[in-house]
């Protein structure tokens, strides 16, 4: 009874890491809303990986205070992504999320991230080939070719970091988290140093 009293400050019933559990769902959210998701996926993702134990649609819903019916697009929409899984073949068996989210993330960046830089490269590389038309056609031109080569550069650098942590991959046991950071730290240091380089 004690315990519980501490637990407790009258917001609802809710326990205090509860409420700090809920700010790092909805911090996650917004997360994710800032890559154009849903606010909500990023929360019904934070908040099944982060409880120790699957989850139904309903204790979902309640927790987050939302809808039965927006979780259940949600979850199914978060299962084609791979990033939760039913527990059993059961209807209403409960859900839980899949912690190995980097394959989806290489998917998005494959897809979107990695598209915008090729249409720029290839975009670079076209006005850089008709000002050098241009010039040895003894023209004026009213653009910079060497600013033009170094956004180049800078989006060729942006694709080689971009295949490096497509082949990086995050580490799925807490043992490994360490040997991940050091690894990317380095890449880090590696690719501002090459950046401070190529600007001086």
């Amino acid at each position: 009874m004690a315990r519980e009293t501490r637990e407790k400050d009258g917001s609802g019933g809710q326990d205090r890491l509860t409420r700090c559990i809920l700010q790092v769902c909805d911090a996650t959210g917004s997360l994710i809303e800032y890559w154009g998701f849903k606010a909500v996926h990023g929360r019904t993702w934070a908040l099944l990986a982060l409880h120790r134990e699957p989850m139904s649609q309903t204790e979902i819903a309640d927790l987050l205070g939302i809808s039965r019916s927006l979780v259940s697009g949600v979850i199914s929409e978060l299962t084609e992504y791979g990033l939760v899984e039913q527990t059993s073949d059961h209807r209403t068996a409960p859900y839980r999320a899949v912690m190995d989210i980097w394959p989806t993330i290489k998917d998005v960046l494959r897809s979107r991230e990695w598209m915008l830089l090729e249409q720029s490269r290839l975009a670079l590389e076209t006005a850089i080939e008709e000002a050098e038309m241009a010039v040895a056609d003894h023209q004026e031109i009213a653009f910079d070719m060497g600013r033009m080569k170094m956004l180049l550069a800078m989006t060729e650098l942006t694709q080689a970091l971009l295949k490096i942590l497509f082949a990086l991959g995050i580490p799925r046991s807490i043992e490994n988290a360490n040997e991940w950071l050091t690894r990317a730290s380095t890449l880090v240091t590696f690719f501002r140093n090459a950046s401070k380089d190529g600007a001086s």
